[in-house]
């Protein structure tokens, strides 16, 4: 069928072409080349009416405009040139973890990260602070500054934060992603509460990395009536599981008069409140 143009949102970074996708070519003046989509081949060639084999992949689409205008000038002096991506193959981008429909989701052309994660289901309430992105060494190096690449698995991955991505905080970090991305986010770190409160258990820290006491107590839904909130105490593991953990008295009623500083708690914290009777 006739092959659908692709808006491409504003505030993302160019999208790089690649194998499988397909271009519309228009040179004013110039009825050698048709509008008629052209398909980038596995080798990241297309190919034109006077210019001939043109590797493409690799290139945005003003890189390509570019590339064509210099080819073009033995023909006409200031070509004018348009170029629009088109629908092409199916690109596979697989989304694991903290997401509701985690799985395999083949995408029609072009896709930011945000998209991607919304086409899973978006996030789970168990989600975590941390988005990983491992991307195949064929389509380049992921453009961050703190990607890490592997040479021996043929692989870079980056590890972006999830808030600031999904609040439009990073808007530059909201990349198009290419076929074969692993889209993967963790769960997240759990703080418990154990002892006389109305809902004991774990709570996810969700995308802050840290909560403090009274939070959690609130997310535990508050004090029993027998609960001994001044010798109360956060237990938290030694560093690396080495040694022993260590216990943080804590006096909930001070915290709650504004007496006393409402400490955080972090990853694998316990919060512990003993019963008043014992």
């Amino acid at each position: 069928g006739q092959a659908v143009l692709i808006p491409r949102p504003a505030a993302a970074p160019e999208y790089v072409l690649g194998d499988g996708d397909q271009i519309a070519l228009h040179v004013t003046d110039l009825d050698d080349i048709s509008d008629k989509p052209l398909r980038i081949d596995p080798n990241g060639y297309i190919d034109l009416p006077l210019v001939g084999r043109v590797h493409v992949s690799g290139l945005t689409l003003e890189q390509l405009k570019i590339e064509l205008a210099g080819k073009l000038r033995k023909y006409i002096d200031s070509p004018q040139i348009s170029v629009n991506l088109a629908v092409g193959d199916s690109h596979p981008v697989t989304v694991v973890g903290s997401v509701n429909s985690p799985g395999i989701q083949q995408l029609q052309g072009p896709r930011s990260l945000v998209e991607v994660i919304s086409l899973a289901g978006g996030l789970r309430a168990d989600a975590g602070s941390t988005v990983l992105i491992t991307r195949q060494q064929k389509w380049g190096k992921l453009p961050f500054q703190q990607t890490t690449v592997d040479p021996g698995a043929g692989v870079s991955t980056v590890s972006l934060r999830l808030e600031d991505l999904m609040n439009a905080k990073a808007p530059a970090e909201n990349i198009f992603l290419e076929p074969n991305d692993i889209v993967s986010i963790p769960k997240a770190d759990i703080v418990y509460v154990l002892g006389n409160v109305r809902k004991a258990g774990g709570f996810a820290l969700s995308t802050h990395g840290q909560i403090s006491l009274l939070q959690v107590l609130s997310l535990a839904e508050g004090l029993d009536p027998n609960a001994a909130a001044g010798k109360a105490r956060i237990v938290r593991p030694a560093a690396n599981g080495d040694g022993k953990a260590k216990g943080i008295p804590v006096d909930i009623p001070k915290i709650v008069r504004g007496d006393a500083v409402d400490p955080p708690l972090f990853a694998n914290d316990v919060l512990y409140i003993p019963n008043s009777v014992i």
